[in-house]
């Protein structure tokens, strides 16, 4: 009877009671150990931490871990983001991206170059003995923006962390205790990135969106870093040249011609230079200018990416005309004929603008695309031969064409005798040339002083344009005055005038008399 009284008592002691039940699972809620934690694994919990901290860090940073930091003349912004390959990447909006093996570490250094500041740049121009010490303010600029960037990152994943340790646990001391892991994760990632950091690896950049073509543009990267001495010199004269290219062309002598005079801009090869809208809208107002005429090469690749570079056209003051370079694309030109004020000629197409009639024809190639073989000069002279017929087919409906516009000079001569005035670019820099049949050819240099590939010529690139004055009842040439001003590096100004004595007569029957000029 004892023994069994005993083994009842044990079989009841292991009964659970209600009471304890609830109590134990008090204590294990005040002590942050659920019910279910006994079931898990301890690695799968460090596992969960190990997520918390990670998560919480992350949007640490993308809420308050960015420095905007001045560096030069220039307001950039920089950030730390999480990574599996590490590196450097400097967004350069709106050309694309540049990417740099720099480290290899769960970090990533992102650098924004918002825009050029307006007030620093200026100082620049008016304190030319500013730009010895240019170099080393770079250098200082960039180490107190990233001894600042490292103390904000520390800050922002202990925030992050915590917080979401705090709202998940619930419990204080597991939440300063992801704080901490995510400090010690962070630190560990800083040391990674110290242990493997590679100078070397600006020589092997990788390039996206518009800079993808950096290479063939500003030439071989190690070129750039064996020489940086002297594109470091180069890079800030260009931060003053913007600013100094203004100043000049406010300058510039006006002509006073005649009040029935009708004054024409000739710009080419702009080849997506910034500078230059800000230079033909100048020049439109320092001149009157009645009708803009571009031939062509507005564009450096004649990617969709680019269109929005042609924005500023309509309100540059007055009409503007032109034709595609071997450079635009049809995208190019399907974007253009979308804006107002803007007269886009193709095949031979006419138009009337401030009393001038003018037409032209698109470049028949598209260099960029490398998937299809170059025509050369035997596709110019078809699409020249094509805009000829296109003015004799105008001449006899008696719509006679003032002004015929080709970017290729080897199709502009085709219209020799049937135009009194044609208009090329491409070559990049200025001809004038009388035709055989009488026929005038001007060919314009660069307006965007060759664009971003203005870099890879040893001597800077000039930018040029023409103001060319008509009489409005001949339609005749009187004269043009030639604007030459300085590109990369140089800021002189330069106004050349040109009178024409006798200009030649308009072939056929059906052109109006056309008095001598004065």
């Amino acid at each position: 009877m004892a023994r069994a009284r005993e083994r009842l008592r044990a079989f009841v002691a292991r009964i659970p009671r209600p009471g304890r039940r609830r109590s134990r699972q008090r204590h294990q809620l005040r002590t942050g150990l659920l019910p279910t934690d006994s079931a898990i694994h301890p690695y799968a919990r460090a596992l969960g931490l190990v997520t918390l901290v990670l998560v919480g860090a992350w949007l640490g940073l993308l809420i308050v871990g960015a420095v905007r930091a001045p560096v030069g003349p220039m307001d950039t912004t920089m950030t730390l983001r999480p990574s599996l390959s590490g590196g450097t990447k400097i967004n350069v909006s709106p050309l694309g991206a540049l990417e740099l093996d720099s480290h290899a570490a769960p970090i990533r250094l992102d650098v924004d170059v918002d825009r050029l500041d307006p007030v620093r740049s200026q100082a620049l121009v008016e304190h030319p003995e500013r730009l010895s010490g240019l170099q080393q303010e770079v250098a200082d600029d960039v180490r107190d923006g990233s001894r600042e960037l490292a103390w904000r990152s520390c800050v922002a994943v202990v925030s992050g962390a915590t917080a979401l340790g705090l709202a998940v646990y619930r419990r204080p001391r597991r939440a300063l205790a992801a704080g901490g892991l995510a400090l010690a994760l962070l630190a560990a990632s800083g040391a990674s990135a110290y242990a493997t950091w590679n100078p070397k690896s600006v020589l092997e950049p990788k390039f996206s969106g518009l800079l993808s073509s950096a290479p063939s543009v500003v030439g071989n990267a190690r070129s750039i870093v064996t020489e940086f001495d002297v594109y470091q010199k180069e890079l800030a004269r260009l931060v003053t040249n913007v600013t100094k290219l203004y100043d000049a062309t406010s300058t510039l002598p006006v002509y006073q011609p005649d009040p029935g005079t009708v004054r024409v801009l000739h710009v080419s090869d702009i080849h997506l230079n910034p500078a230059a809208w800000h230079i033909i809208g100048s020049l439109v107002e320092q001149y009157k200018i009645d009708v803009i005429i571009d031939s062509g090469d507005t564009m450096d690749h004649g990617s969709t990416a680019e269109n929005a570079f042609l924005d500023p056209i309509p309100d540059l003051g007055a009409p503007y005309v032109w034709v595609r370079g071997n450079h635009d694309s049809p995208a190019t030109q399907r974007y253009l004929q979308g804006l107002k004020n803007v007269h886009v000629l193709d095949e031979g197409r006419a138009v009337t603008v401030s009393g001038l009639r003018v037409a032209g024809t698109g470049d028949p190639q598209f260099t960029p695309d490398r998937t299809t073989v170059p025509g050369g000069d035997p596709a110019e002279r078809m699409a020249g031969i094509r805009l000829a017929s296109a003015l004799r087919d105008q001449r006899r409906a008696g719509t006679p064409v003032d002004i015929a516009v080709a970017h290729n000079p080897v199709a502009a001569r085709e219209t020799d005798g049937v135009v009194p005035l044609a208009l090329a670019g491409h070559v990049h820099h200025r001809e004038n040339e009388q035709l055989p049949l009488g026929t005038r050819l001007k060919i314009e240099g660069s307006t965007g002083g060759g664009g971003l590939r203005a870099v890879q010529n040893e001597e800077p690139e000039q930018v040029r344009a023409s103001v060319l004055y008509l009489d409005r009842g001949t339609r005749a040439l009187q004269a043009w005055d030639e604007i030459t001003l300085g590109g990369l590096g140089l800021t002189t100004a330069e106004v050349s005038r040109h009178l024409v004595a006798t200009p030649p007569p308009r072939s056929g029957p059906s052109s109006p008399p056309r008095s001598p000029a004065p």
